[in-house]
């Protein structure tokens, strides 16, 4: 019976975030995560791990230590252990730890720890952000609607870049660094991003001529995805507010928070009465 309560109460504690114990649980845990981080990025300097390498060694093993036997306490108070264990949280808990210990015999495989990071994910379960899931996922249909638009786009960027590269290959050639036509794809790709390394850079009249068109290009390009995303995201935000419809006098186009008809007055129906229908492709 009192090995029954323990279990509760560390399960309580562990995988609950309702309580204050749970909530102090789980920001603890991801101080501890985040330090461990800085750890392992401190000790990939090489003048710090030169004259701190033993201590910050010996820092990762009490970090990993923890981490094992947080590991170890959830599998102990888990009601399905081995249904933990296989879950996207419980692989991500096992490879916390697992990259110290394979340090022991592979030593460049310390730093496979950084997957650690993962576990930070666990920060949207203290902050409750559910109540945003709606909201990620009107973004994520307005993606899926957007793939096909968004894919023609890029083939086009495609065929641009290497017409664009070729041209300059021809018109510089190797002695002014466009050795490939990979190479000068490259060049076209950067300067059609706006990024500009000035890795490459065209020399003849003609080559720079040619950039200044890649370059107004790009500009002009650049917005086109962005439009077309916008677009199909104003379209979802706009079947949502059609959802909900006023059952007074049947006027739609609400807020999906809104809870009174901005028209009549009238209350309108609780969230979980509005269905969303399935969005085609």
């Amino acid at each position: 019976m009192v090995i029954k309560k323990l279990k509760h109460q560390l399960y309580t504690i562990i995988f609950g975030t309702h309580t204050q114990a749970g909530k102090t649980f789980d920001i603890f845990l991801i101080i501890i995560i985040l330090a461990s981080q800085l750890t392992l990025i401190l000790e990939s300097i090489s003048h710090i791990h030169q004259q701190y390498g033993d201590i910050l060694r010996f820092v990762e093993y009490s970090f990993t230590a923890m981490f094992t036997i947080e590991y170890l306490l959830r599998l102990y108070c888990s009601p399905k252990p081995t249904a933990y264990a296989r879950s996207f949280y419980g692989v991500i808990d096992l490879l916390a730890i697992l990259p110290t210990y394979l340090a022991l015999i592979f030593p460049s495989a310390s730093f496979l720890a950084i997957i650690r990071l993962l576990r930070v994910m666990r920060i949207f379960r203290i902050l409750k952000l559910v109540r945003y899931l709606k909201d990620s996922n009107i973004l994520m249909r307005s993606l899926l609607m957007s793939k096909r638009k968004i894919i023609i786009f890029f083939s086009a960027v495609a065929i641009l870049v290497s017409v664009f590269g070729s041209m300059m290959f021809v018109i510089e050639g190797p002695a002014n660094g466009f050795t490939s036509i990979p190479q000068s794809i490259y060049w076209a790709i950067v300067t059609i991003t706006t990024v500009g390394y000035g890795d490459l850079v065209p020399q003849t009249h003609l080559g720079k001529a040619v950039a200044s068109l890649t370059m107004l290009l790009g500009y002009s390009i650049l917005a086109v995805p962005t439009g077309i995303i916008t677009a199909e995201l104003s379209h979802e935000m706009s079947a949502h507010r059609q959802l909900v419809k006023c059952p007074n006098c049947t006027r739609s186009g609400h807020e999906e928070d809104s809870l009174y008809c901005k028209h009549c007055g009238s209350e309108l129906p609780e969230a979980s009465e509005r269905v969303i229908p399935p969005t085609s492709q």
